[in-house]
C-alpha cells in the first residue's frame, strides 16, 4: 500500500509540472510572437503605404500616414490573439523619410493558482525605417 501512495504522488506531481509548464510557455511565447508579429506587420504596412506618385515625380520614398494606420490596424486585427486585450499606440509616424514607432500593450487573461490571481502585461515597441534605392533625378 505504501508503494501505491508513492505512485499517486508521482502522478500528481507530474500533472502539476505539466500544468505549470503550459502556463509559463503560453506567457513566454506570446511576448516573442507579439514582437515578430509587430515587426512584420509594420514592415508590410509601410510598403503598402508607399506613395508611388510622389516617388515617380521626385524620386524619394514617402508613405501616406492614414494608409499606414489603416493597413497596420487591419493586418494586426486579423492576426491578433483573441484571448488578449491589446492597446495600439503610434509614436512618431513620419511620411518622409518613412519612419514609424509602434507600441503594443497586451493584457493577458488572468489565471488563478491557489487563490492567487496573476495577470501578465507585455509592452512591445518597435521603430521601423523604410529604406530603398534613391533614384537620381538629374537624368
Amino acid at each position: 500500500m505504501k508503494n501505491a501512495f508513492w505512485g499517486y504522488w508521482l502522478i500528481l506531481l507530474g500533472i502539476a509540472i505539466v500544468v505549470i509548464m503550459l502556463l509559463v510557455q503560453n506567457l513566454l511565447t506570446s511576448g516573442t510572437q507579439d514582437y515578430y508579429l509587430i515587426k512584420e506587420i509594420a514592415e508590410a504596412s509601410m510598403v503598402d503605404a508607399v506613395d508611388y506618385t510622389y516617388y515617380r515625380n521626385y524620386g524619394e520614398i514617402r508613405i501616406n500616414k492614414e494608409k499606414f494606420y489603416e493597413s497596420f490596424l487591419r493586418r494586426f486585427s486579423e492576426t491578433a490573439n483573441l484571448n488578449t486585450t491589446y492597446t495600439v499606440s503610434f509614436y512618431g509616424v513620419y511620411e518622409a523619410p518613412p519612419k514609424v514607432s509602434v507600441e503594443i500593450k497586451s493584457k493577458s487573461a488572468s489565471f488563478t493558482v491557489s487563490r492567487d490571481s496573476t495577470q501578465f502585461d507585455m509592452v512591445e515597441r518597435i521603430d521601423a525605417i523604410l529604406e530603398g534605392n534613391q533614384l537620381n533625378s538629374t537624368n
